[in-house]
């Protein structure tokens, strides 16, 4: 006769997941209502439940084992599922429309994974995007124009009251398969460089990296779009800064040269206080990218 399967508690693994993604189960007490030792309590049934320890002691924190990491792939999907069936039943509840903003690097990733799986779940609620830069989304979330907005976020540049941070990310240099970084480092010549009209966050962070390192650098290509940074990286006018979302299979990273450091995103809310199903589509949207970090 075969085995029969272990049925995970949800709530456990709601708990573990939460914890890990705080870096504290203490803090994912608070934020889940209930008490640091009902947090311990169900880490320690998961355990049973999976047979083997997920996490162990490093000096004051606690980290990963090797199928704790297993586990947490696994659980973050469990968690997922049970989160949509949820919210679809609930849908016959939810209407209205939202209006949702974002960058132009979140387009290809963040509208497939999170917009079709919401209006499936709620299909009475009308949701319309915009993808566009940072500074019109911000100035549309002053003026009321979009619910929700999610921006990159400078280092120096305050969050609004009913906003939150989504993480950071690692910038990286990004040239043509064909780039020959190794001709600009023997001959000194300006490397070429392809960005945004100013003010533009990784625009700042490329030119500052160079500067620091010593590099020379010229402006070749400014688009006030990011399908032009990439068509002209098609074209092999030059490289450039950006992150991992939207980066497309064609091009490559260029490790050899200076750091531009990281990137924080945002998730912006407007005035206007956010009813039911906003805030389904903010957690939907901050689980997206935990997921990511």
């Amino acid at each position: 006769m075969a085995k029969r399967p272990v049925t995970f508690d949800a709530e456990a693994l709601r708990s573990f997941v939460t914890g890990i993604e705080l870096g504290s189960f203490v803090l994912a007490a608070d934020r889940l209502g209930r008490s640091t030792s009902a947090v311990s309590a169900q880490l320690k049934k998961l355990e049973q439940q999976a047979g083997t320890e997920l996490v162990q002691k490093s000096g004051r924190h606690l980290i990963l084992t090797e199928r704790g990491e297993v586990m947490l792939s696994y659980a973050r999907r469990i968690l997922r599922l049970n989160d949509e069936a949820s919210a679809i039943m609930l849908a016959s509840a939810l209407s209205g429309s939202l209006n949702l903003g974002m960058q132009e690097d979140f387009g290809e990733a963040l509208l497939p994974a999170l917009l079709g799986t919401f209006t499936r779940a709620h299909p009475q609620v009308q949701v319309s995007a915009s993808i566009t830069r940072n500074q019109q989304l911000l100035d549309g979330i002053r003026h009321n124009e979009f619910d929700l907005a999610v921006c990159w976020q400078a280092d120096e540049a305050p969050l609004f009251p009913s906003s939150r941070s989504l993480g950071r990310i690692p910038m990286r240099w990004i040239g043509p398969e064909n780039f020959d970084l190794k001709h600009y480092q023997q001959t000194g010549e300006p490397l070429p460089l392809l960005v945004f009209e100013a003010p533009c966050l990784m625009r700042n962070a490329a030119t500052t990296a160079l500067d620091k390192a010593g590099i020379p650098w010229r402006i070749a290509f400014t688009s006030r779009s990011l399908s032009g940074i990439w068509a002209a990286m098609s074209a092999g006018l030059g490289i450039t800064v950006r992150t991992d979302f939207g980066r497309p299979q064609t091009v490559r990273m260029l490790n050899a040269l200076p750091e531009p450091g990281e990137v924080g995103i945002s998730l912006h809310q407007g005035q206007t206080p956010p009813g039911e199903a906003a805030g389904y589509l903010i957690q939907a949207i901050s689980d997206f990218f935990a997921e990511r970090r």
